[in-house]
């Protein structure tokens, strides 16, 4: 039978078997399993993988019986068919069993039968999520989105102690609320079909500037809305420059929050020998904003969270409800009748990116209120996670599909799966890993759905 294969078929069944006894392997030396009976284990689940392979790839590729010119349905025509019809899903679970082995095999204490069946079942949920979401031809993306969140919380609650603890669920909410709040921008740009990769740097900025300006003496308040309106004016360059130069937003961000980052450590260096960071003392009402023992109205509630939940409300109904929020999906949909309907293009496309400056900046004030300290470089994990918020939330780079409240969807999903993984104990580099590998499959799905323009 293995000879009627051809040879790279062989191959890939040999090296999903390894895999998939790799991973058993893996798991009885982490649980001190006796060598003996993990070699059989292995060997065993090496050897049925193999045949199975073999077996059904060689009925794949056996000629199909046939009455006259028509073929009869046989087992080697519905392998392939479910092959074609699920290669998708089957890519993802075998990334997953990649990135499950690779991290057990250099990550000490990873490798453990919870987090086994955590991945399990998180691979159960995803096959079960994409499959009925087609059932929700209209809200596909944001089914998606609210079952990989509930299927991570509930895996996590299940594999770690004390996950869905008040105090816990207090914390992620916390850093879960600086995310929404940077991810406001490149949001209502993404509507439009652009990119705001200085999201970052103005983060460092406005965190270093705002502590910088109160420790010259600058009251604090005023600090604040002096770096607001900064943050909104490094919006206005980059949405002026964007518009000059279509098609290079990515661009010209870039290199926009490269220069407010070396400006502001050029001039918070004067006279000091830190440059990049600034020390000094936050007043105790930004510290409240931002603390998780902070207090909203004699309430043990972080306000930020509260401040977040406002400005979510409100940008979910302005973009439904309001000519504005009309008209930006309208120019992301189709710039070309938009202006035909006597949209000013302009107004809307630096309009938006002066709101991306402006939030990003507030997001580093809170940022400060955090962690007490200015520090350059508090933004860079922005620059990664703000875009990837907006994606697995299922909102178009293309502009014309999606909204705030998806990108909220995708800011939890990003919170929950980062505390699994700090729970398991994954370093930060790990988590940029396998927030990669999450991207990849939800931008194929929702690449699959037309896009708004073939609609019009």
């Amino acid at each position: 039978m293995w000879r009627s294969i051809p040879p790279l078929t062989g191959w890939i069944g040999v090296a999903l078997a390894v895999i998939i006894a790799g991973v058993g392997a893996i798991l009885g030396v982490r649980q001190g399993e006796p060598a003996q009976l993990v070699i059989l284990y292995a060997a065993g689940t090496f050897a049925l993988v193999v045949w199975l392979w073999t077996y059904f790839a060689a009925l794949w590729q056996a000629e199909p019986a046939s009455v006259g010119d028509t073929p009869r349905p046989n087992a080697r025509t519905a392998f392939r068919s479910a092959l074609v019809r699920y290669r998708g899903q089957l890519i993802a679970l075998l990334l997953m069993a990649l990135a499950y082995l690779v991290a057990a095999a250099t990550v000490t204490g990873f490798a453990t039968w919870w987090t086994f069946l955590a991945l399990v079942c998180l691979g159960a949920l995803l096959i079960f999520a994409v499959n009925v979401s087609r059932l929700f031809v209209d809200n596909r993306s944001a089914f998606l989105g609210l079952t990989l969140l509930v299927a991570l919380f509930a895996v996590s609650s299940f594999a770690i102690d004390g996950f869905a603890s008040t105090a816990n669920l207090k914390a992620m909410l916390v850093f879960a609320s600086f995310l929404g709040l940077a991810c406001v921008g490149p949001t209502l740009v993404a509507l439009l079909g652009g990119l705001d990769l200085s999201v970052p740097f103005v983060i460092g900025a406005a965190n270093v500037g705002l502590l910088y300006l109160i420790g010259l003496g600058v009251p604090s308040w005023l600090a604040l809305i002096v770096v607001v309106l900064i943050g909104v004016g490094v919006g206005f360059v980059n949405g002026l420059l964007s518009l000059r130069l279509q098609g290079q937003s990515l661009i010209v961000t870039l290199g926009v929050g490269f220069a407010v980052s070396g400006l502001i450590q050029i001039i918070t260096s004067i006279g000091s020998a830190y440059s990049g960071n600034v020390f000094g003392v936050v007043p105790d009402w930004l510290k409240n904003i931002a603390a998780l023992n902070g207090v909203t109205f004699g309430l043990a509630f972080p306000p930020v969270i509260v401040i977040w939940i406002a400005i979510a409300i409100f940008l979910i109904w302005a973009l439904k409800n309001t000519v504005y929020g009309r008209n930006l999906y309208a120019l992301g949909g189709n710039r070309l009748s938009a202006q035909r309907l006597m949209i000013g293009e302009r107004r809307y496309w630096i309009g938006v990116y002066m709101v991306s400056g402006g939030f990003s900046a507030v997001t580093g004030a809170a940022l400060l209120g955090w962690s007490g300290g200015g520090f350059i470089g508090v933004g860079q994990p922005y620059l990664f996670t703000t875009l990837a918020a907006v994606v697995i939330g299922g909102t178009s780079l293309l502009g014309g599909y999606g909204g705030y409240g998806f990108t909220l969807i995708g800011v939890l999903v990003l919170q929950v799966l980062t505390s699994f993984l700090v729970g398991i104990g994954l370093s930060y580099e790990w988590q940029q890993f396998i927030f990669g590998l999450l991207i990849l499959p939800m931008v194929a799905l929702y690449a699959r759905s037309p896009h708004i323009r073939s609609q019009i």
